[in-house]
């Protein structure tokens, strides 16, 4: 029997993994869901590592080798997040090796606490790449303002980045633009264009947690019949500047010499809202060439019963305009929206960067 991941993937969707943890690299949780359930990818965050170090006991025998190095946290985080990522990437390389590098990809982010700063996110971004010394990593930077030039600074140096942390459809354009100045000044440096690889992570359900939450304070029956409605529509338009973006002469002089596309891949793919159907933001956003990052409960829920029809995107771009103009008609600034949304996400970030640090530290305190 096809299963709904498997006929996801025949779709065209690269089913990655929101999660990591050395527990799942031990236990061979992860290599099941690459055999069984057809992820050929996982995504970390602050967030993540913050969580896998929190609750699970394989990481006791590094911290007490690192301690009695006496090495400090903030490189202590680093050896074991790397670490992690790079194991990773061995369980992956069959994948990446047979995508000839599109899949197979394991994502870790430059310390969010740099966000606003270009000129040491792309220093981090060097280091990570340094040290994890895997062709299938992908560096995740920010879509900060201040992020979109170390977003092209670290593609010049031929290394891989998924950029995350989009809300609105005027900074994708941003990053679209920043990749494609990356792959022209990687191209100028002598860089093989087809070693170079990215995503750009669009963020989805946080726009309807947000949105939604002002339509129930607006409380007209036009407000309430968009509840729900906002995320896909944002991303579904999101996919059709991407298409744009590939019907240029500028992309085609960089395919031409090798350049890969930049792949939407959708984000923040839980559903919260228990109302909505829990696979809504998988099956709502089907078309090739894209990725969809799954905490394991949406992956397991789209396992077990999605519904898998083909492409849901291309053909709705007038619906999701009309979405996003309905939604100013009943009083919400998309704009202030998306910029509060990136605000939350940065913060968020840092504040797991900031209990992953003191997790460490405890840690490192108690084994010395």
């Amino acid at each position: 029997m096809t299963t709904p991941t498997k006929k996801l993937s025949d779709a065209g969707v690269s089913i990655w993994l929101d999660d990591l943890s050395r527990e799942r690299l031990i236990s061979g949780s992860l290599r099941a869901l690459i055999e069984e359930k057809d992820v050929v990818g996982v995504t970390t965050n602050p967030t993540i590592f913050a969580a896998a170090l929190a609750a699970h006991r394989t990481y006791e025998v590094q911290v007490k080798e690192l301690a009695a190095a006496g090495t400090d946290v903030d490189e202590a985080v680093l050896a074991i997040t790397t670490d992690d990522v790079r194991e990773a990437c061995d369980l992956f390389a069959p994948v990446a090796e047979a995508t000839q590098g599109v899949d197979g990809r394991v994502s870790i982010e430059v310390d969010p606490r740099l966000a606003q700063d270009a000129e040491a996110t792309s220093a981090m971004a060097q280091r990570l790449s340094r040290t994890i010394d895997r062709d299938n990593a992908l560096i995740k930077i920010p879509a900060t303002e201040a992020g979109l030039p170390s977003i092209t600074a670290t593609i010049a140096e031929g290394i891989s980045v998924n950029v995350t942390l989009i809300f609105s459809l005027e900074r994708y354009r941003a990053v679209i633009n920043a990749y494609l100045l990356g792959l022209e000044q990687a191209l100028e440096n002598g860089k093989d264009l087809a070693a170079i690889h990215s995503v750009a992570s669009f963020f989805v359900s946080r726009v309807d947690t947000e949105i939604d939450k002002r339509l129930d304070a607006i409380g007209t029956d036009e407000a309430k019949d968009l509840k729900g409605e906002a995320g896909l529509a944002n991303a579904r338009l999101a996919y059709r500047i991407h298409k744009e973006s590939l019907d240029t002469e500028r992309w085609a002089r960089l395919a031409a010499a090798g350049a890969h596309p930049q792949r939407p891949l959708w984000a923040s793919t839980g559903v919260k809202d228990p109302s909505l159907p829990d696979t809504r933001y998988v099956t709502g956003l089907v078309a090739p060439h894209t990725v969809n990052t799954m905490p394991e409960k949406t992956l397991e829920s789209t396992f077990d019963h999605a519904e898998i029809t083909g492409d849901t995107i291309t053909g709705t771009y007038e619906q999701s305009t009309k979405v996003i103009e309905q939604l100013a008609e009943v009083g919400i600034s998309y704009d202030e929206v998306v910029a509060k949304l990136e605000a939350e996400g940065l913060t968020k970030f840092e504040d797991s960067w900031s209990e992953l640090l003191e997790t460490v530290r405890a840690a490192l305190d108690a084994s010395r």
